[in-house]
């Protein structure tokens, strides 16, 4: 069967071949726009995510709704103890006595641990911790006070020899 159809004999390009030819421009400009839209898409969520400090969705109501809870019943439950309190150390507990070297009246030197750092030496008259002087230092015991000449504050001793 021949067709003599005169239109129907005329070469025409197909709508393949037209589509190939302008492929070269439309390929890059589609690849080009789904791009474009991963990006964007990317940046939306970042800055949703960056302003609201949380992941979107229901975290919000979640941490609204949950009830409060006593962590120290939660504590006594799972078998803690009691937490006590530390009392104020007193003044004499801050000091320790390591050794005395007496001079005289207003002479001598004595060998002090305070607040458990190591023991430094200290001369009559010497500032040793929060405005306390050794005032005098005879024998097996010295004295601090606020003022050299002052009452005295406090009295620390050597400990008995063993």
């Amino acid at each position: 069967m021949i067709n003599h159809n005169p239109l129907m004999l005329r070469h025409r390009p197909s709508f393949a071949t037209a589509l190939s030819a302008s492929s070269r421009l439309m390929l890059p400009a589609a690849s080009l726009l789904v791009w474009g839209a991963v990006a964007f898409s990317a940046v939306t969520w970042g800055l949703r995510w960056s302003a609201t400090g949380a992941a979107p969705g229901n975290a919000t109501a979640v941490a609204q709704s949950s009830p409060e809870i006593d962590v120290s019943a939660a504590a006594r439950t799972l078998g803690a103890a009691p937490v006590q309190t530390a009392a104020a150390p007193t003044l004499a507990s801050r000091f320790q006595l390591q050794g005395v070297m007496a001079g005289g009246p207003d002479a001598g030197a004595a060998l002090i641990v305070v607040d458990g750092k190591p023991a430094k030496p200290y001369r009559v008259g010497a500032m040793v911790a929060d405005g306390l002087v050794l005032q005098s230092a005879e024998g097996r015991r010295v004295n601090l006070g606020v003022a050299m000449d002052g009452p005295q504050t406090l009295v620390l001793e050597l400990p008995a020899k063993k």
